[in-house]
Order: structure tokens, then C-alpha cells, then sequence
């Protein structure tokens, strides 16, 4: 399972699974294993197929089923958090650096389309940054000054191409991209079993071993792959206590798709200044007709229940700007791990030797996910990676009062869950559980997960995390348990969704 087992379906899961794969069925040895088959998990395994290196991916669920099927899949290379933002935290020279990161990212994708022939519905777009509120314009102009200086590709318009609504002046990216995301796993799933690489679905990591030669990985049927290195690509990683977890934390993000006239809405990416922001581009889908996409209204994991009204408030913000648009096809949600000095962490997993980690890729995945693999690929081989410095897991990432913040923001949310160990039922007893819902019961000194299914049974499960003892929250949107603390998921009976956690809720 993973979070393709969730309850809402993004507008790109007609594609998942991406390729049909087997569970692992024995033991096996390879060059590089790669737990995790999303962008960054198959675009790390393509490089090193397409170099010659043998290579395996596992997935505890279907392959290209986690976060990436649920991304809007933005190519975009401007920072969603702000280059203002982050030369604050980093400086000029590893501002650049990043930028040329993501640049990086987008040119490897067109060329993968290129060469691999691949069906994805690439094409360069523009992207438009505009102010949802007049105070905003100061920060506009921050930002445009902050590109300037790192060498970003910039300029002023008079607005951003928003049918319904004067934008007012806004920035523009030239050379930005977007395509699908679930065709573009497909077709690198094809590529890498082309190059020789090997996939299997279903396959769940459970523990590893490192020794000076390599790394042994176990999944849950109990085999064993030995490999030279191990690349987790899992979203959060499942292989990692803390070393990566307390420099970032999880963010629950919404998206609407609706179909609007052919040409109605330019072909380009749009984004407001709203905390949380909204973001905007279109699909092609025929002669007649696109899908447009929408997302926004983030919150931290775990810490909100509205999760509809959230999605309600979309479809309003997008209808009082799309004239075209009428309703939406699709709602869904995913989560978005927020690194606290805003770039990814990609590299050497911290103290290891053979160990490598990509994750931290906040609101954009996809450049992030790209930019992962080639920044962990050189590293692979003994190359040298210019990106690896300023990607490296281990950074000190706490330079500044805004990564200090956003720090101190995270640990408090750890801390107030852990406090909720001592804290009354959400509910007096399981009789006011509705059919598919959930909450959390105490029961002398243990807290309960209780979900009532839609035949009436109850299922109870404990409701500490088995990745760090947070309290899980019912999800009544996704219908399934989050850990606000790390981003763990969980079924309704306590089967794991998505890491960091890799055992499921204990049985009560």
C-alpha cells in the first residue's frame, strides 16, 4: 500500500500504477538500489541504468502511486519561497547555485522527452508571479531585485494572464515548463527497464545494514538485496530517526481540476502571494477542451479538519478568476515536506558511506525531485556535483533568524503532539463514531485509533506513531491516520501509507 490507496484520486491516477511490476521474490544483488518510485526515485535509477550501472527500485506500493500522482507538476525554477527569502538564509553564491539547480532540472526533463521519445506533453511556458493584496507589492519588488542579482531571468508586465481579474503588475519567468507527471513516470519506467534496470511493486522497505563493501536492504518478505549503494527517495525517509526530520516538517496540500474551453486560459503558470499561495496551469486535453489546475490552501499536517472547506475555498478563488471554469472534476490532497532553510536535502545520507537520501522538496517536487538525481548520480559513480554542497543532508541549516523560525515552529508542533499523550478522548465512545470515520479514544493510559468502517465493526488500533511516538490525527478527507510530527500515514487499520514510518500501528 501507499498513498495511491488514499481516498481521493489526483487528475493524473488513470496512469497508476505507471508500469505493471512484481514483488521482489527472492534475494538479489545489484549495483544501486532505490527505495521509492517517484521523480526522484526513478530519475536517480534512469541516470544510472543509462550509465550502466544494475540497478533495482522497490516501492511498498504500486509503482509512480505515491506524492508525485498527487503533484499540480509545475516545472518551475522560480523558488515558491522566495529568492529574497532565500538569499537571506543562504546568500548569493548558494542562491544561484540552487537556481541553476532547478534550470538544471527542467532542461533534463525536455531532454529524457527528447531522447526517450517520450509522451508527457512537455512544453515551455512562461510562469507569472502577481500580488494577491496591494502590500504585496513591496515584496514583488524584492524578489525581482533578489533575481536580478543571482542571475535569474526576469521581468516587470503589466499582469499576469488571469482572464477574470486584474492582477496588476506581476512577474514574469520565461522558459518555465509542465507536462504530466504520471505519463512522464511511465515512460522513464519503460527507459529504465530498457538500460536493464529492474522494478518491483509492492515491495516494502523494512530495515538496512552498511558495512564497508555496501549496503544490505531487507524488505517485508523477508529477502535481502545487496547492493554497492542505497538511494531513499521515499518522501520523507524511512531510513532516518532524526538525522533529516528535524530540519523539516509536513505540509497538507489541496488541488482542483476542471475542464474549461480550448484557449480560454493561456497556456502559462500563475502564482499569488497568499500564505498559503495559490498556484495555477492547464493540461491539454483534445481539440476542444483543457483540464485547468489549480491548488493551494496548505496547512501543516494533522492540524486542520476542514480539509472540504479548504477545497470549497479553491473552487471559489478559482471561479471569481476563470470565468471559464464551472466546476471541479477532481479534489485531492498531498503533503509536501517543508526543508527549513527552503532546498531540498540531497546527498550522502548523514554518517553514512553508501547511503543516500533525497527529500525536503517543499512545493516543488518535481525540479527538486530532478535536480535530486542529478546531484546524487555523479556522487554514485565518483564524480563530483556542483549541486552537492549546497543540497548536502548534512548543512547546517540553522544560519539565520528565518530558518531559526521556521525551526522553532516545527519543534513546537512536536512538542504540543507529544503533550496530546496525556490529553482526553476526542469523542466519549466508539457509539459516536460515524460509518468511515475515525478518532482518537483514550483508554487508561493508551491512546486508541478507532475507526468505524462502513459495516459498523470498529477497527483499534494504537495511535502513536511507530516512527518517533507522535499521536496520530484522524484524516477525514483521505480517510486515513497522519502523524503531524514527520509525516507518517496510515490505512484505517494501521497500515502504512507513507514514511517515515515502515511498521504499521501497534494492535490494541
Amino acid at each position: 500500500m501507499n498513498v495511491a490507496d488514499e481516498r481521493s484520486i489526483s487528475c493524473w491516477m488513470d496512469r497508476v500504477p505507471v508500469v505493471e511490476a512484481p514483488p521482489l521474490a527472492a534475494d538479489a544483488r545489484c549495483d544501486v538500489v532505490v527505495i521509492g518510485s517517484g521523480i526522484a526515485g526513478l530519475s536517480t535509477a534512469y541516470e544510472l541504468s543509462r550509465s550502466g550501472r544494475s540497478v533495482i527500485v522497490i516501492d511498498r506500493g504500486t509503482i509512480g502511486g505515491g506524492m508525485t500522482a498527487r503533484t499540480t507538476a509545475h516545472l518551475a525554477t522560480e523558488l515558491d519561497d522566495f529568492y529574497s527569502e532565500l538569499i537571506r538564509v543562504r546568500g548569493e553564491d548558494e542562491a544561484r547555485i540552487y537556481h541553476d539547480s532547478q534550470v538544471a532540472a527542467v532542461n533534463r526533463i525536455e531532454a529524457i522527452c527528447r531522447d526517450e521519445k517520450l509522451d508527457a506533453d512537455f512544453a515551455r511556458v512562461d510562469g507569472y508571479l502577481f500580488p494577491a493584496e496591494e502590500d504585496h507589492r513591496r515584496d514583488l519588488e524584492e524578489e525581482f531585485d533578489a533575481c536580478r542579482k543571482i542571475g535569474v531571468e526576469v521581468e516587470w508586465v503589466e499582469r499576469a494572464p488571469v482572464p477574470g481579474y486584474d492582477t496588476g503588475r506581476a512577474l514574469r519567468f520565461p522558459n518555465q515548463g509542465r507536462f504530466h507527471p504520471t505519463k512522464y513516470l511511465a515512460g522513464l519506467a519503460q527507459a529504465i527497464i530498457r538500460h536493464g534496470g529492474r522494478l518491483h511493486a509492492d515491495t516494502a522497505y523494512v530495515s538496512d545494514n552498511e558495512d564497508e563493501n555496501g549496503v544490505e536492504i531487507t524488505v517485508e518478505a523477508g529477502h535481502v538485496i545487496r547492493a554497492g549503494a542505497a538511494v531513499f527517495a521515499t518522501n520523507s525517509p524511512v531510513n532516518d530517526k532524526v538525522a533529516i526530520h528535524t530540519k523539516q516538517a509536513p505540509d497538507r496540500t489541496y488541488a482542483i481540476a476542471g475542464r474549461v474551453p480550448k484557449g480560454s486560459v493561456p497556456d502559462a503558470l500563475v502564482w499569488d502571494t497568499y500564505d498559503a499561495y495559490h498556484y495555477v496551469r492547464i493540461q491539454p486535453l483534445g481539440e476542444a477542451e483543457d483540464l485547468l489546475i489549480v491548488g493551494g490552501e496548505d496547512h501543516r499536517s494533522g492540524e486542520a479538519e476542514d480539509m472540504d472547506q479548504r477545497l470549497d475555498a479553491l473552487e471559489r478563488w478559482t471561479g471569481e478568476r476563470y470565468p471559464s471554469f464551472t466546476r471541479a472534476e477532481y479534489r485531492w490532497s498531498g503533503q509536501v515536506l517543508e526543508p527549513i532553510d527552503f532546498m531540498p536535502f540531497s546527498g550522502r545520507n548523514p554518517g553514512s558511506r553508501n547511503i543516500y537520501i533525497h527529500s525536503g522538496d517543499s512545493g516543488q517536487g518535481i525540479t527538486n525531485g530532478v535536480a535530486g538525481s542529478l546531484t546524487i548520480f555523479p556522487l554514485i559513480i565518483g564524480e563530483d556535483s556542483r549541486f552537492a554542497p549546497v543540497l548536502d543532508p548534512a548543512r547546517k541549516s540553522l544560519t539565520s533568524t528565518s530558518s531559526l523560525g521556521e525551526f522553532v515552529r516545527g519543534q513546537a508542533g512536536v512538542m504540543k503532539n507529544m503533550a496530546e499523550h496525556l490529553g482526553p478522548s476526542e469523542v466519549a465512545s466508539e457509539d459516536e463514531i460515524a460509518p468511515g470515520e475515525g478518532a482518537i479514544i483514550r483508554e487508561g493510559l493508551a491512546k486508541l485509533a478507532c475507526y468505524r468502517a462502513e459495516d459498523g465493526s470498529i477497527v483499534r488500533r494504537s495511535a502513536v506513531c511507530t516512527h518517533a511516538g507522535c499521536i496520530v490525527h484522524w484524516n477525514g478527507f483521505e480517510k486515513c491516520w497522519d502523524c503531524p510530527c514527520h509525516g507518517s500515514q496510515f490505512a484505517p487499520d494501521g497500515e502504512v501509507l507513507n514514511g517515515p514510518a515502515v511498521k504499521p500501528l501497534a494492535e490494541a
